[in-house]
């Protein structure tokens, strides 16, 4: 059984999983980053100074925190601030994921599109050409 194991998982695909969910995380940290550290505040600026990530609606009357960590605190809220931050990352994930994509599509076609030089011919073809081409001169 730990030879089956050990089989399963020193396979290809799953050692590329493994550097795909590693890579996906490191890559989900730096878009929230970007996200939360230059894009929102950019926006926010430009609308006046408002913070996404605060903007909640109370469920309960109970509810009159001005934060959301208070508000959550105080009762149930739609937390419809921190979900348009979420999907702005969604969409920044999926733009940049779009670009890599159809940049390694070009580079494909490039690669697809390059002819490939003729295959140089094999000794017996040259042998053969260079009888005909003596035969043509006598």
């Amino acid at each position: 059984m730990l030879k089956e194991f050990r089989e399963f998982a020193m396979k290809g695909n799953v050692v590329d999983l493994a550097v795909g969910v590693i890579i996906g995380a490191a890559f989900g940290a730096i878009v929230t980053s970007l996200v939360g550290d230059i894009i929102m505040p950019i926006i926010g600026s430009i609308t006046g100074g408002l913070d996404f990530s605060n903007y909640f609606t109370g469920l309960s009357k109970a509810v009159n925190a001005t934060n959301l960590a208070d508000a959550k605190k105080q009762g149930a809220v739609l937390a419809w601030g921190n979900f348009l931050t979420l999907t702005f990352n969604f969409l920044i994930i999926a733009f940049v994921l779009f670009m890599i994509i159809r940049a390694m599509n070009t580079l494909k076609r490039k690669d697809e599109a390059a002819p490939a030089a003729p295959p140089k011919p094999s000794a017996e073809v040259v042998l053969l050409t260079e009888i005909r081409d003596l035969l043509k001169k006598s």
